[in-house]
């Protein structure tokens, strides 16, 4: 049986130990954080696991085979290393880390250990964003031409990161994993209305060599919380509604075909307005899928879906739009693999 130890029990840490704990092949030995009222919460619900402030009781523990990280990013590179160092496998809350140089330490390091580096990017698990990859590797919707996410709400302002590394990394990952090709470059705009600079308002667009283009909207500071995303394609379009309780997924066969191009100022347009379906979309809650993934992936050596490769890219991409505003929105062109 696994054993694994969790750093971090505020938000997100009791929401990864609750799902694990559901799995027979494993089980949560310890925890660790700073605070000692959320230790004995924990220790409420779960009595048989071991509590401790230090994260490096988790490292030093030969049975600990598996590290879960639900701390501030600004530790996720360090707790990372150091539980790598240690040969254990890596399950880190998203974003991998706060900079693409720490990130890329990470991949090599957990490729010269041999260790399971995984990211938990949860929307990639949910039966949702499952069926519009399916829909979209079909070829249903044609080519892609653009991806327009909205992810705004009321708070919660953050005090180490601005609002693009707390929720673009949502629609980031799946812009990666629907769109089978990585941008050319990043535009990014973004405002702070506190006295801390960070920004708690941002605009990310995506441009691509080929013909699409994506466009990301972050804010803390909405009156309404909104969770959808519009991907158009050459021959239909999806909208995404993660607010939406039953039908969270609609596919329009809408669109537009253009009739001439001989001449620009003449070009026809015609316009097309079909039917509207949604699709049966599995209820299995995200988070134990991508525990079920992370633990498939250490016992039988699967690929996980979000994978180290994918967490690594999804801070590229952080790092440039942050780059792009601290800069007033000049392009910042992705180089290497793309």
């Amino acid at each position: 049986m696994i054993k694994f130890g969790v750093i971090g029990c505020g938000y997100w840490g009791p929401n990864l130990i609750r799902n694990f704990s559901r799995f027979d092949e494993c089980f949560v030995k310890t925890v660790a954080d700073l605070n000692e009222i959320k230790l004995k919460n924990i220790k409420k619900f779960y009595p048989h696991i071991e509590i401790t402030r230090s994260a490096d009781d988790i490292f030093q523990d030969v049975e600990i085979e598996g590290v879960i990280i639900a701390s501030p990013v600004s530790l996720h590179y360090e707790f990372a290393r150091l539980a790598l160092l240690n040969n254990k496998h890596v399950l880190v809350e998203k974003p991998m880390t706060s900079s693409y140089v720490h990130a890329q330490e990470l991949v090599e390091l957990s490729r010269k250990k041999n260790k399971l580096l995984m990211v938990d990017h949860t929307f990639l698990y949910t039966g949702a964003v499952k069926k519009i990859k399916e829909i979209v590797s079909c070829g249903q919707i044609g080519e892609i031409q653009y991806f327009d996410s909205i992810r705004i709400n009321l708070g919660l302002f953050q005090s180490d990161i601005n609002v693009i590394w707390d929720l673009a990394p949502h629609d980031i990952a799946i812009l990666l994993h629907i769109v089978n090709e990585e941008p050319y470059s990043v535009i990014a705009t973004g405002i702070s209305h506190t006295d801390n600079t960070i920004e708690n308002i941002a605009y990310i667009t995506l441009q691509y060599k080929s013909n699409k283009i994506a466009h990301l909207t972050s804010s803390w500071t909405s009156p309404v919380k909104i969770r959808k995303i519009l991907i158009g394609g050459t021959n239909k379009m999806i909208v995404y509604d993660d607010i939406e309780p039953t039908e969270k997924v609609k596919v329009y066969d809408t669109g537009y075909t253009v009739v001439s191009d001989e001449e620009k100022h003449k070009i026809l347009v015609d316009y097309r307005a079909g039917d509207v379906y949604s699709p049966k979309i599995d209820q299995t809650e995200a988070l134990y899928g991508m525990a079920d993934d992370f633990l498939n992936a250490i016992i039988n050596g699967a690929e996980p879906v979000s994978n180290m490769e994918c967490g690594l890219k999804v801070v590229k991409i952080l790092e440039a739009a942050e780059k792009s505003i601290k800069n007033k929105g000049k392009e910042v062109v992705l180089n290497g693999d793309n």
